[in-house]
């Protein structure tokens, strides 16, 4: 996992959660169409958001003839790994017993957290 990921402007990370999702390298026509689908904007904003992130090292970018293509460089579970270990830290003083009776009494499903102790158990987490 790479260390130190910053935590992205929710723009930024609608436009990293678009390209998880899509094949890679992906075409920037294929960019615009699924951001489109979540959040459309100007083609600018778009490139000024792939710009930003390609700064910040979570994408490169590759020209291919008139075009460019795009290529995660951090993937979605190391952003996720982080992000939410800063999460507990933050908020939770590092404390996991102390997230977990936030879980508790947050009102998620019993069900969900039957599965999240399933998977603790099996030791998938």
């Amino acid at each position: 996992m790479r260390e130190n990921l910053k935590k992205l402007p929710e723009a930024e990370l609608e436009v990293m959660q678009v390209l998880w999702g899509l094949e890679v390298p992906a075409p920037r026509a294929a960019v615009e169409e699924a951001m489109a689908r979540v959040r459309p904007m100007a083609q600018t904003t778009l490139l000024t958001l792939l710009s930003r992130l390609a700064g910040k090292g979570f994408v490169r970018v590759e020209k291919q003839g008139r075009s460019s293509v795009y290529t995660p460089l951090v993937s979605r579970e190391d952003y996720q790994a982080q992000q939410s270990k800063r999460f507990v830290d933050r908020l939770f003083g590092g404390s996991m017993s102390a997230f977990a009776s936030a879980l508790n009494a947050s009102g998620i499903p019993k069900e969900d957290l039957d599965e999240l102790r399933r998977l603790l158990e099996e030791g998938r987490l």
